[in-house]
């Protein structure tokens, strides 16, 4: 039986030795662990700035939007100001003074002894400037007030009591303009009527003497 000999059995020995060396394992499996590391790295840097794009995107959007709800907010505020000014001047234009029915008034409270001599109305209106809101010193947000204007009304009569006993109606006269329905509805003068003066008696026509008066009917305020 033929005896074989391996000439290159310490070399294939040594090779196998080496082939299995930890070290060697070590460094390769520490190449892998990189390179996983360096495919793990790029995906994740990809995927940020896939989301950075996504964000600045969104970012955009926002602004856009941001800019359109200002302008909304900026509308809708000029919106309720232009309606609060046409609801007062709504109410200015309905409760504004209305000679005719001041003379209609004056006409049922007339009496034939007392002519009116002349009538005169004094209108004035009192404007107050707004409140802006504005920070107290602790932080507090002290709401505003719009601005009004007060309107404030006279009416002046001048009257001439040609009376036979001048003067006795004066008071009579004052208390049918107090007592006046027609001008408490329509005027608001809740009784508020002044005798304002009293001029002495004076000689008239056929020696028949007269007396002149004013009364003062004052409106009350109306602030709007």
């Amino acid at each position: 039986m033929p005896i074989r000999i391996n000439l290159l059995a310490e070399a294939q020995a040594l090779e196998e030795l080496r082939r299995r060396d930890p070290v060697k394992r070590a460094v390769l499996a520490g190449i892998v662990l990189v390179l996983l590391l360096l495919a793990y790295s790029s995906s994740v840097q990809l995927k940020n700035m896939i989301v950075r794009s996504e964000l600045s995107r969104l970012e955009s959007e926002l602004a856009a939007h941001t800019n359109e709800y200002q302008t909304v907010l900026a509308s809708q505020r000029k919106l309720a100001e232009f309606s609060r000014k046409a609801v007062a001047l709504q109410q200015l234009a309905t409760n504004r003074l209305l000679y005719g029915n001041i003379l209609n008034g004056l006409q049922k409270a007339a009496m034939p002894e007392v002519p009116l001599v002349r009538l005169r109305a004094d209108q004035s209106y009192v404007f107050t400037e707004e409140v802006k809101p504005k920070t107290n010193a602790n932080n507090r947000v002290v709401p505003g007030k719009p601005a009004t204007v007060t309107e404030r009304v006279l009416l002046t009569l001048e009257a001439r009591d040609n009376g036979q006993n001048a003067g006795d109606q004066v008071n009579t006269y004052k208390e049918r303009i107090s007592l006046s329905p027609y001008l408490q509805r329509s005027a608001g003068l809740s009784n508020e009527v002044r005798l304002a003066s009293l001029a002495p008696p004076q000689p008239g026509q056929d020696n028949k003497p007269f007396v002149l008066f004013t009364l003062e009917c004052r409106y009350p305020e109306i602030t709007r």
